[in-house]
Parts: structure tokens; C-alpha cells; sequence
């Protein structure tokens, strides 16, 4: 049977509040299925937000009164998917934590909808969010199957720099990958989020787990970031995803720019983008696109007939990856294992069973 899926990546902004952005992320995954696509990856917080330029009312030793505010509104803008402070793995995603009483279901009802949205249009869906779980926000992915609904879910372990300030580290035993079959293709699919792929340890725990598909959503709009991922695609023998956001300033939410200490040019881009799709072997599939979002596309009502509307698409052909093991493996023999250890607290780094 033929291992080829058709994957996308979505180049687009969050939107103004959190129902506005699940709405846009309904259309764009059915702009994507009407295209074929029948695997869709969102940037890294595109649900709640990714607060750019944002300093929180932040220094060293120092916090003002409207920075709290601040933090407030992102606070209220995050995602409430029902999950312990300490992540429950395998109990949240079964469904098996209590709800309380009266409630159909625990949390904001978000969870829902994305399994709505991928049994709907048939397309499963990856995208980044932030998570707010008692008084903390992390910076999470979930895996969103048709049929099965959300199969994992993770949280970023290592925030970078400033994000440290507001956003909780993540249990490294969230790294599980998850296994799926779509239209009898069979997936392993780990992801790391933005910075966690320049971790050379962490990258080598999703290899181990011997992903064929490697998802890495991003805020990263810099030239080297491309680069990065060519290595994890040869290096691991894995496709790899990412998925940018673009934003202009005067985009981000009223409660970043009402307090930024100097006038903006608000047309100035913020974020460029980038999203882009990498084979196995290391080799640019397609993208990066730069300065366009998908979401302007979806205003404009023209999205389909577009060539570069935000929307990166590749056919992909999964049998590459071994085909790319005839000479590297570093999840079997090239890795070493007699003399190289790796262990992860809470995860099992065997390849995961289908």
C-alpha cells in the first residue's frame, strides 16, 4: 500500500480573541482539505496568542502595575484544556480525570471543538497553544486524530529567555510520541516546539522514538532557523514541519500596544514567517514563504485560487525514511546504544507500538 499523505502547514496569525481564532483555524483547515490536505500543522500559540514585543511591565527586580494587567489578558486569552498543574498524560487523554458536577466535560470546551473540527473535515490536526492549568500558562501542542480525537498532548520544556517570565516548564515525559494511520499510512508523530529543536538531547529522544514525522512549530522568523531544520530532517531521517506565525504590529492585541514605551510603524512585519516543509534527507520539500499570511488570504475570500496564500503544501512519501536508513539510524545501530546512554525522566524512549 502506498505511504504518501498530503501535509500542510499553515502560515497564520492569532486573532483577536480565542473564538475568533478557533473560527479561523475551522476555515483554514477546510480551505486545506478541499486542497487534499489530510495533515495540518498551526504555529506555535496560535490559540491564545503569542504576546510579541511584550515586556510585562518587567525588569530586574522590578514589576509594574500594568504589566499584572497585562498578564491578566493573557492570562483570560489562553486555553483551558482541563489538565492537571502537573500534566496527566495518558488520563487526560483518555478522558479518565473527574469533571464536575453538571459538566459535560472539563475545561473551556476548546478540546472539543478541535476534535469537531478534524472529524469534520477528515484532516488531522497539530497546532500550538498556550495552556492555563491552575495559575500557570504553558506552551503546549496537541495531536487532534479524526477518528480518535486528541491522541497526546505536550508542553514546552524549556521556555526561552523572556518566555520563561510567563510561561511554566513542561513535564519532559509529555515527549511521547504518538502513533495513527491516515488512509493506511502509517504515522509515529513527535513534535518539539521553537527552541527545544536546538536541544541536541531532546531532539535524540524523539529520534529514538523513531518519528517519521516531526513536528516543529515556531516563532522563529530568523534565517538560521531553516538551516536547523535541514539538520533534523537528515539527521533524524524524519519529515519535519514547521509552522510560523506572520504578524504585522498592529495586529498584536490592544493590551501589548496601548503600553509599548515608543511609537510603532504599525505596518512594520514583527514576524516574518518561514513555515516550510523538510524531507528526510534533508532537503527543502517546500517553503519558506515569507510575508504572507493565510489569514489575509481568508478575509480577502480568494484563498483557494492563491499559489501562495500562507498555505505550505507537500505530498510526502513516508517509505523516504527508510528508504534514508540504508545509510544513517540513529534510533537503531548508528546510534550507539552500547556505548551511549540516554535516559528521559517519565518516557519511554522505545519506538511507541501501533
Amino acid at each position: 500500500m502506498s505511504q504518501k499523505l498530503t501535509v500542510a502547514v499553515a502560515q497564520a496569525r492569532t486573532r483577536s480573541d480565542l473564538p475568533s481564532t478557533l473560527a479561523a483555524l475551522k476555515r483554514i483547515t477546510a480551505q486545506a482539505a478541499s486542497r487534499g490536505v489530510q495533515l495540518i500543522l498551526f504555529p506555535e500559540a496560535y490559540l491564545g496568542g503569542y504576546p510579541r514585543t511584550c515586556d510585562f511591565g518587567t525588569a530586574v527586580g522590578a514589576r509594574g502595575a500594568h504589566g499584572r494587567e497585562q498578564f491578566l489578558q493573557y492570562f483570560k486569552s489562553a486555553v483551558d484544556l482541563g489538565d492537571t498543574p502537573s500534566g496527566a498524560g495518558d488520563d487526560w487523554v483518555e478522558r479518565k480525570l473527574p469533571t464536575a458536577p453538571g459538566k459535560k466535560y472539563r475545561g473551556d470546551g476548546t478540546r472539543e471543538y478541535l476534535e469537531q473540527v478534524a472529524q469534520e473535515t477528515g484532516v488531522f490536526i497539530a497546532t500550538g497553544l498556550i495552556e492555563k492549568a491552575a495559575g500557570t500558562l504553558y506552551c503546549s501542542m496537541v495531536f487532534v486524530d479524526p477518528s480518535r480525537g486528541i491522541l497526546g498532548k505536550r508542553r514546552k520544556v524549556m521556555p526561552t529567555a523572556s518566555e520563561r517570565l510567563i510561561w511554566g516548564q513542561g513535564s519532559a515525559a509529555s515527549l511521547k510520541a504518538i502513533t495513527t494511520e491516515i488512509n493506511g499510512v502509517k504515522l509515529t508523530i513527535g513534535g518539539a516546539i521553537c527552541w527545544e529543536n536546538f536541544m541536541p538531547l531532546l531532539r535524540q529522544s524523539l529520534y529514538s522514538q523513531n518519528v517519521n514525522l516531526y513536528l516543529a512549530p515556531t516563532a522563529d522568523a530568523r534565517d538560521t532557523w531553516l538551516p536547523l531544520l535541514r539538520t533534523i530532517g537528515g539527521e533524524g531521517r524524519t519529515f519535519v514541519l514547521s509552522s510560523n506565525q506572520c504578524v504585522r504590529y498592529n495586529e498584536l492585541p490592544s493590551w501589548i500596544t496601548d503600553h509599548a514605551p515608543t511609537q510603532e510603524d504599525g505596518d512594520r512585519y514583527i514576524c516574518r514567517g518561514g513555515s516550510s516543509i523538510v524531507g528526510p534527507l534533508g532537503e527543502v520539500l517546500a517553503g519558506p514563504i515569507w510575508e504572507v499570511c493565510i489569514d489575509d488570504a481568508i478575509d480577502a475570500s480568494d484563498a483557494i485560487s492563491k499559489d501562495h496564500d500562507g498555505l505550505v503544501i507537500s505530498e510526502i512519501d513516508l517509505e523516504d525514511c527508510e528508504r534514508g536508513r540504508l545509510d544513517l539510524d540513529v534510533a537503531g545501530s548508528y546510534s550507539r546504544s552500547d556505548a551511549f546512554k540516554l535516559t528521559v525522566e517519565g518516557l519511554d524512549l522505545n519506538p511507541p507500538p501501533f
